[in-house]
């Protein structure tokens, strides 16, 4: 038989009926409808509040607070070699990293870390190197050129 859009059905017991409730004692969820007995739970629009316990004090503001956030942290989009080495280029621009899918924008800040190995000689311009990076770097004959630096021949 040929497959089309015609014939198509759910695999064998992914689907299940619709909980008919209130339909009488015989479909085991008449009278109440599985909502016990009496009570606001058991009244239509009733909708509990999130993190609500009754009136005792809520979990979020019986612990105490912890730490702060720095608002003059600067975030870095990391970039390890080892997604550099899978790329067949000479240089990588600031530009580049966008195009070449390492960063989700062209403004990010780009720090380049030591984990994987580079072969080929590979110029690479970024706003930061970790130590091991540029080891590597440079032992496989390319440049790290930290942007906004002065460029030395």
């Amino acid at each position: 038989m040929a497959i089309g859009l015609n014939n198509l059905k759910p695999a064998a017991g992914s689907t299940h009926k619709k909980k008919r409730v209130g339909r009488g004692p015989g479909s085991g969820l008449g009278k109440t409808a599985g909502r016990g007995n009496k009570g606001q739970k058991s009244r239509s629009g009733y909708s509990g509040k999130v993190g609500f316990e009754g009136g005792q004090m809520p979990l979020q503001r019986r612990l105490p607070k912890r730490g702060f956030t720095n608002i003059f942290r600067t975030e870095y989009t990391v970039v390890n070699l080892d997604r550099i080495a899978g790329l067949e280029v000479k240089e990588i621009g600031l530009d580049d990293y966008k195009k070449l899918g390492l960063a989700s924008s062209k403004k990010a800040l780009i720090k380049v870390l030591g984990s994987g190995e580079l072969t080929a000689a590979i110029t690479i311009h970024a706003h930061k190197f970790s130590k091991s990076a540029i080891e590597k770097i440079e032992k496989a004959g390319g440049k790290a050129v930290v942007a906004g630096a002065p460029v030395t021949a």
